[in-house]
């Protein structure tokens, strides 16, 4: 015999949170029911779920709309940083991606640090490709150059 459970917590090799599963009545019984990893498949639950389900799906569709909007316009961009040099073109500093953030920011485009994915700060002059994951499965690229400034 068997009963159907809503489960309320992702439960390992069992499903995700969210998913209708069909388990055996003591494991749903005197496991999943009692820690909470899942509530009974009643109609009323039923229905809850799925419009839970249209909620959340209304609400990754919209991020993901607005993540494309962003990595529209960070690839149609270019910024330009302006660094003192030295001697063979050595730079005094670098471009990390907080600089990107702060340029990109005011661009009007918010980026969190963590998402530019620099693998180490910029030392040299030239033209750089720096990637900027803003989902799973949005990723923008931002191109940018790195200029020199005599010392005054």
């Amino acid at each position: 015999m068997h009963m159907e459970l809503i489960l309320t917590q992702d439960v390992k090799h069992l499903g995700k949170a969210g998913e209708l599963v069909s388990v055996k009545r003591g494991y749903g019984r005197n496991y999943l029911l009692p820690q909470g990893f899942a509530v009974s498949a009643t109609r009323r639950n039923k229905s809850q779920l799925e419009h839970e389900k249209n909620r959340i799906e209304r609400k990754v569709a919209k991020e993901q709309a607005e993540a494309s909007d962003i990595a529209t316009r960070i690839n149609g961009m270019t910024l330009q940083f302006e660094r003192l040099v030295g001697e063979d073109d050595k730079l005094f500093g670098s471009v990390t991606s907080r600089d990107l953030v702060e340029q990109l920011s005011k661009a009007g485009v918010d980026v969190e640090t963590r998402r530019v994915h620099l693998s180490e700060p910029v030392r040299t002059l030239g033209k750089f490709d720096v990637d900027i994951k803003l989902r799973a499965d949005v990723v923008a690229n931002l191109k940018f150059w790195v200029v020199g400034k005599e010392s005054e």
